[in-house]
């Protein structure tokens, strides 16, 4: 079995996109910008930012952190967006998840520029998506596409089985794969017999938050495995697949930690750099 290596694979990543920002500063004399809005002191959140404003600086981009309390008033906040979305040095527009009871959400998300919407959260992004135009792409399905890609490049024909249909992972996760003529069936909760599911799967994306859901005889052999969970238990981090089990028959899967979420940041990074691009045409 192939152990797919998301810390080795994000850092080749990493090392091409410093390149490239180098030769952005050089053609255009500026490099790509990216902000993030960091609201109130949960800890897992400001871990995530940490790892991205570290991440950004790696690789050359000029990088932000904009923090503000808990309380802050959502007006605040979507006058700040408003005047990064003004700023031509602003790239990239990152607000943390999860925000406060007291602020919309969709409203903080529809307020960024789609051009500068380096999630892929925004409508118009989710819509461009799914009709098959430029768009930004959410970094967790894309950092799971490029690994997918890594083990098998040719997807042709290939049957997908999406365990989960969250905004975040699933429907992403479903429109990538589509458009690159797999087979897809999203399945969820309320889908009967799941296990007879994921055995047609050539590949098997996990992302739905239950530990260790996917089992050795969920899956056929040679599939690829790729398990976007990460769940606190008793016995420490597990991810949506029982590792040791399906280890055992697949062709390649992915270790939680260090598969898919070296990934997440390394795509992040893409699309801030992707979106300067776009910017300056």
């Amino acid at each position: 079995m192939i152990l797919i290596d998301g810390k080795k694979i994000a850092a080749d990543l990493r090392e091409g996109l410093k390149k490239e920002v180098s030769e952005l500063k050089s053609k255009f004399n500026k490099v790509p910008g990216l902000t993030v809005i960091l609201i109130g002191d949960m800890a897992p959140s400001q871990i995530y930012v940490r790892m991205k404003e570290k991440a950004a600086n790696e690789v050359g981009l000029k990088s932000e952190v904009i923090r503000y309390p808990g309380e802050v008033e959502e007006k605040t906040v979507l006058d700040k967006i408003d005047e990064l979305n003004k700023d031509d040095s602003v790239s990239g527009i990152l607000v943390q998840l999860p925000l406060p009871k007291h602020i919309d959400k969709q409203k903080v998300i529809e307020a960024i520029l789609p051009s500068k919407d380096v999630d892929g959260f925004h409508p118009m992004n989710v819509g461009n998506l799914s009709s098959g135009y430029q768009s930004s792409v959410p970094c967790t399905p894309l950092g799971c596409y490029l690994l997918i890609k890594k083990i098998e490049p040719n997807l042709n024909g290939k049957k997908a089985i999406i365990v989960g249909r969250s905004n975040l992972n699933g429907k992403p996760m479903t429109q990538l794969l589509l458009k690159d003529n797999c087979t897809v069936t999203i399945t969820h909760s309320k889908t009967k017999d799941l296990k007879a599911e994921c055995l047609k799967g050539d590949i098997i994306v996990a992302a739905v938050g239950i530990p260790e859901l996917v089992k050795g005889d969920w899956v056929k052999k040679d599939a690829i495995v790729i398990d976007v969970g990460i769940n606190k238990t008793d016995k420490g981090i597990v991810g949506d697949v029982a590792f040791d089990e399906v280890s055992k028959v697949a062709k390649a899967l992915t270790p939680v930690p260090g598969g898919v979420g070296p990934m997440t940041i390394a795509c992040l990074l893409k699309n801030t750099i992707e979106c300067f691009k776009r910017s300056q045409k």
